[in-house]
């Protein structure tokens, strides 16, 4: 069974803009509880608490339990709305679940023994072509986070699907293939040109006269310094 993280929340009693407005001016962000065949309810919550939650992996895969004034709500994330300038958050919708729902969640796939790759401790790059797998189960039953272990694989290896370690009751929406997350591709080393030196200009041409006379040529008639003319 999934963990549950328990934080407590505010029941409030106006719903639109205005009020969700008022909710942040009072240092609170709005959220609202729906689904499970009961009406909505509106809410507030700490903005300390929820970003705590946030920074932990997989928020939208996460059962939370919200406690409204002793009523204990049971639910999960499914959207989050972020303020476009500071990427704070200003209201977020949480889903009521029973024993019996079952859902489609994104679950994050955390990659684990890096230190244990032969490829990437030879300076090689984990190239990630899925952070999330999508998968359906019950909501009791989400995963946190899937963890696939890189150990051993070496400079062209790639992990697919069936090295996840699903838990029970839990199975992944593309059943078809073996589709890839990650790869180890070979370093890329960019060369530096170098550049060679280029003499232009009168110093060059300067210098190549130098060159020439050096080895013993004379300048062409009409170089030199002017002599005055002849009587």
């Amino acid at each position: 069974m999934a963990s549950v993280t328990s934080f407590p929340a505010q029941a409030r009693d106006r719903a639109g803009k205005g009020a969700a407005r008022q909710t942040r001016r009072e240092g609170r962000v709005p959220a609202v509880i729906y689904g499970n065949k009961q009406d909505p309810m509106l809410i507030s919550i700490d903005p300390l608490d929820l970003m705590r939650q946030l920074k932990g992996p997989g928020f939208f895969a996460r059962v939370f339990e919200l406690d409204v004034a002793g009523d204990k709500h049971k639910v999960l994330a499914r959207d989050l709305q972020v303020d476009p300038v500071t990427d704070q958050p200003i209201h977020v919708d949480f889903m009521r679940f029973s024993a019996t729902t079952t859902l489609n969640v994104e679950v994050e796939v955390v990659f684990e023994n890096e230190d244990e790759s032969p490829g990437l401790r030879k300076g090689g790059v984990l190239n990630v072509v899925r952070h999330t797998v999508e998968m359906v189960c019950a909501a009791d039953s989400i995963p946190e986070y899937l963890p696939l272990d890189l150990t051993g694989l070496e400079v062209g290896d790639s992990v697919h699907a069936g090295a996840l370690s699903l838990p029970p009751g839990v199975e992944l929406v593309i059943t078809d293939r073996d589709f890839t997350i990650a790869t180890i591709a070979a370093p890329t080393i960019m060369e530096e040109p170098v550049e060679e030196e280029a003499v232009e200009g009168e110093e060059g041409e300067a210098l190549a006269e130098g060159e020439a006379l050096a080895e013993g040529e004379t300048p062409a008639e009409g170089d030199g310094e002017a002599k005055p003319d002849s009587e």
